[in-house]
């Protein structure tokens, strides 16, 4: 148990929690996962107003990615579902359906918490037909949101990673990471390490509306230096570029310029997509936020998840000059649909789906354990 709090249909007073501590309980969003596998309790604390975490024991660690994945790996471990980071772009969110929440402000406020993540992870590395591939952290929710501050899984995860000789990835937002980069930075003694930071918005009000649980892009700028400083080479997401928000040729040559001063390696970059559940929510908040902007977004997202081959043909010729500019090697988004075409032909010419032509498809996993196609921010 790490906070004070409450089990599920207990009290406060009864739970020894007191007055700082609320009955998740009552509320109804929070109902859904009485009955969820493995659930411990639920925990809320003023720290976090409302936002409810439920923590669970994991049954698995380790998530395969689908063989016809675009994504650069093969191996993910994600130690929280939902994120208070908020993104209103987050393409995770749909996920939370198979949780019975919503895609919207659940995803915000619900966060599942897998309290012995690294436990599980440490025996699952251990099996003899582990292959020691490389590990990528924060592909669908970011490990380092705020309450990594508190349940610290991470350290467990990379000590669990380095001493099995597992090679990983880390790509977050949260500026938590530099409390790790010692631990970090021995890992990489042992095991190819790689660091990224996600930074889409340099506008610091626009940041606050689209990010509100984030911290600033100066923060995280910090971030990329203390790493860099620490020896690793890092790679900055700007990602996702937002359409008539973030992607004008002033707009990007300053964002890049700061990425460069911070002291990144690399860049990668891409157009905002947006999938089902994301979609929603996030179509919701420009016909709020920027009515002006909503026939635009719906004409290029209205029917379909990412944004035209034109635009993003156009956003790659005029960013790649100005990547040049500062001096900073780059790669676009390999999450496009031109690439997940080439992944799923070459997972069927291949046979990496890892069964004959007419076997029956393997059962889905627990509630817990399904993901989508994973995304790079």
């Amino acid at each position: 148990m790490r906070w004070s709090g409450q089990r599920i249909g207990g009290t406060p007073e009864a739970a020894g929690a007191g007055p700082l501590a609320t009955d998740p309980a009552q509320d109804p969003r929070t109902r859904a996962l009485v009955g969820l596998t493995g659930l411990v309790r639920s925990v809320r604390t003023p720290e976090f107003h409302g936002v409810t975490f439920h923590e669970v024991a994991a049954k698995s660690a380790l998530n395969r990615v689908p063989a016809a994945s675009s994504m650069p790996f093969s191996w993910t471990v994600n130690p929280y579902r939902g994120c208070s980071h908020a993104c209103v772009y987050c393409f995770a969110r749909s996920t939370h359906r198979y949780l019975d929440l919503d895609a919207g402000a659940d995803f915000d406020q619900q966060v599942v918490v897998k309290v012995n993540v690294a436990e599980v992870l440490r025996a699952e590395l251990a099996r003899r037909s582990w292959g020691r591939e490389e590990v990528a952290l924060g592909t669908n929710t970011d490990p380092y949101q705020r309450a990594e501050g508190r349940y610290r899984l991470m350290p467990g995860i990379i000590s669990a990673l380095a001493d099995s000789g597992t090679p990983l990835s880390i790509l977050t937002k949260g500026t938590l990471l530099r409390r790790d980069l010692p631990q970090l930075g021995e890992a990489a003694r042992r095991v190819p390490v790689d660091l990224s930071m996600s930074i889409a918005i340099f506008d610091d009000a626009l940041q606050k509306a689209v990010e509100p649980g984030t911290p600033s892009t100066a923060a995280r700028l910090a971030t990329v230096r203390a790493a860099a400083d620490a020896g690793f080479r890092v790679t900055v997401f700007l990602m996702p570029i937002m359409p008539w928000l973030t992607d004008g040729d002033r707009q990007l040559d300053e964002a890049l310029a700061r990425i460069a001063e911070a002291g990144a390696a690399h860049v990668v970059f891409g157009a905002l997509h947006l999938r089902p559940g994301a979609k929603e929510w996030f179509l919701e908040w420009i016909e709020r936020e920027h009515p002006e902007l909503s026939r635009g977004y719906r004409r290029f997202y209205g029917q379909a998840s990412y944004a035209p081959a034109g635009y993003r043909r156009d956003l790659g010729r005029r960013v790649r000059p100005l990547l040049a500019r500062h001096g900073l090697a780059s790669h676009e988004d390999v999450d496009q649909p031109e690439h997940r075409r080439e992944a799923a032909a070459r997972a069927g010419r291949t046979g990496r789906s890892g069964r004959a032509a007419g076997d029956a498809p393997p059962p889905l996993p627990s509630a817990l354990e399904l993901s989508g196609q994973p995304a790079l921010f």
